[in-house]
């Protein structure tokens, strides 16, 4: 495969980074993840903008350009011969001194990475929730955004094994439910949704804050807060959302029954969100709108 790192596109086997990068020294960095649907990037803008909110919170002088990011990403989808694809872009700090830094950084290191993936998430996919015994980490700074500190999650992970259909669900010290692995949490009671509040330490996923507004949209109560476990184990559909699988049914949790891909909120989500994502990634293409501000 074929990546791009500070203004070249090279095989992923021939890229280079310093040593002396702060993103490896220090885990100075920070990637946003989304999906490439025929050619086109969703919901694009919006992880723009809470790459830039991030990288003002580590002082990384970056401000990534739509037309710009656009432009990197046609030119990997022709080099790698695909069109539908995963993408990772990942900014790091850059190179310095060993030593912990006060000011600005002002010549990061920008990579992208690309995979190719189907045009569609498969249908009827569903996950088996587990509630793990590591707790949720609080954030390092105010909030918490999406960086180079994966430790958190990859011991969750470590903890339920490889299984791609086993989604482990975290709590906070609090007993709290806050969110998966690599996902945000929902589920439902009656007609209502209830998601975990960004006090619980979770990360505001952009999939997350899309269904949000779609579930507003189809006039469904949304309730976002700190809620315990049995709240979460005595609700009649779950679902855990992330920009590469999107919205993906919970048939279970911790042996707890389900609806999952059965589900009637769910299922009426999954259908918004795939009609939204056919034709809004055009529209915001070619006029530089987020889709969010579509709904």
């Amino acid at each position: 495969m074929y990546i791009y790192i500070n203004g070249r596109i090279e095989r992923q086997e021939e890229a280079k980074i310093s040593p002396y990068d702060h993103g490896y020294i220090y885990g100075l960095g920070l990637f946003e993840t989304f999906r490439i649907y025929d050619g086109h990037p969703f919901l694009l803008d919006d992880h723009l903008a809470r790459l830039r909110e991030g990288l003002s919170a580590l002082s990384i002088d970056f401000i990534p350009v739509r037309k710009d990011v656009v432009e990197i990403i046609t030119k990997l989808l022709h080099a790698n011969d695909i069109n539908n694809a995963y993408v990772r872009f990942n900014v790091s700090a850059g190179v310095g001194d060993i030593g912990l830094q006060t000011g600005h950084y002002q010549e990061p290191t920008v990579i992208v990475f690309i995979k190719p993936l189907p045009s569609a998430v498969e249908a009827g996919y569903e996950k088996k929730g587990v509630i793990l015994k590591q707790v949720r980490n609080t954030p390092e700074g105010k909030f918490r955004i999406k960086s180079h500190h994966f430790l958190n999650n990859i011991l969750g992970k470590r903890e339920i094994g490889s299984n791609p259909s086993t989604e482990g669900i975290f709590l906070t010290k609090e007993g709290y439910a806050a969110e998966g692995i690599t996902s945000n949490l929902f589920w439902v009671k009656g007609n209502e949704l209830f998601t975990p509040a960004l006090e619980t330490g979770i990360l505001d996923g952009i999939t997350r804050q899309f269904v949000i507004k779609i579930a507003r949209s189809l006039r469904i109560e949304v309730h976002i807060g700190c809620y315990n476990v049995e709240e979460l184990l005595s609700s009649d559909e779950a679902f855990v959302t992330n920009s590469i699988q999107e919205i993906v049914p919970l048939r279970e949790i911790n042996n707890v029954l389900l609806h999952g891909k059965n589900g009637v909120i769910t299922r009426k989500l999954q259908e918004i969100y795939t009609l939204y994502r056919k034709t809004l990634w055009s529209r915001s293409a070619l006029e530089g709108r987020s889709g969010l501000d579509e709904i």
